[in-house]
Order: structure tokens, then C-alpha cells, then sequence
């Protein structure tokens, strides 16, 4: 399935939007290269990416705590199954490897689910920034700890620089 691109500039720096007929698939940080190979000339996926785009701008601007897209991300189904649960760690909190483990009912899979957590997709809507260590340190993020310390300064009311 092609995919319609476009770029939007945060206080993060740029971010990449990717979405297909179905919904969103992409959202990367510290990229504004638009790949130009499977690009989409497709109006439903061209207004799934703009109503992307605005929703962004509006969460980067302090005016956006819950997003309300359509998700077409690629995964296994236990990806999947990790990425619903970070979609239900509330704006401005954090949980644990752990802790999200044991919320989708597999305690003992924090390394798997660390590791789904890695792979996600679709960066700031499937909010895998608010995942941090055991023991409260800021652990990988795909864009950069610098990014995620800014995303969780965000959301606790603090300015990004």
C-alpha cells in the first residue's frame, strides 16, 4: 500500500508523518527527508496526515492531551497489544517497563515489551516517551533521551527549549 508523506516542524525539530488510505502508519522525529519511493497521491490518506499534522501542532503548542486518529500501524500482534497499552498511560505520567509488562498481562515479558517499545511506529500519538526505567531513569527512545526529556517536560507544563 503507497503512502502520502509530509514533514512538520516541532520544538523537537522536524517530524515525519507517513499515512496510508487506512490511517496513520509513521510519525518519526529527525527526519525531513520525504521518501519518495511508494509515495501516495491518495486523498483519504492525504487527509489522514494533515489532521495528523494539526493535531501534532496543537500537542507541541500545550493545546492537545489526547489524540484522535486513525491508526494503521504494521506489527506483530504482540506489538500491537504493547502499543494499545501505551496509548492508555494518561498525559503527563510515566510508567515503568514493568509495569506496562504486568498491565497487559504478562508480568514477566518487561524485556519483550521494552523491546515492542522500541519498534513502535508512530512517535508522540503511541506515547512510548512516557516509558521510563524501574528505577525512574529516562531509558532508549528512537528519537533521542534529549527529545524525550523534552516530549515528558511538555507534558508536565514546562517550557521546551
Amino acid at each position: 500500500m503507497s503512502t502520502t508523506y509530509m514533514s512538520i516542524n516541532s520544538p523537537c525539530g522536524p517530524v515525519l508523518i507517513g499515512a496510508t488510505e487506512l490511517g496513520i502508519c509513521q510519525i518519526e522525529f529527525n527526519s525531513a527527508v520525504i521518501p519518495q519511493n511508494k509515495v501516495s497521491t491518495s486523498p483519504c490518506a492525504a487527509r489522514h496526515a494533515e489532521r495528523c499534522a494539526e493535531q501534532l501542532t496543537a500537542y507541541f503548542a500545550g493545546n492537545l492531551q489526547q489524540f484522535d486518529l486513525e491508526l494503521a500501524a504494521a506489527g506483530t500482534p504482540f506489538q500491537q497489544e504493547v502499543w494499545v497499552a501505551l496509548t492508555r498511560i494518561p498525559y503527563a505520567e510515566t510508567c515503568s517497563y514493568g509495569e506496562l509488562a504486568r498491565d497487559i498481562g504478562k508480568p514477566t515479558a518487561s524485556r519483550a515489551v521494552g523491546a515492542a517499545n522500541g519498534q513502535n511506529p508512530l512517535a508522540v500519538v503511541v506515547p512510548c516517551h512516557r516509558v521510563i526505567g524501574s528505577n525512574g531513569n529516562l531509558t532508549g527512545y528512537a528519537g533521542g533521551l534529549d527529545i524525550k526529556r523534552q516530549l515528558l517536560d511538555l507534558e508536565a507544563g514546562q517550557m521546551i527549549l
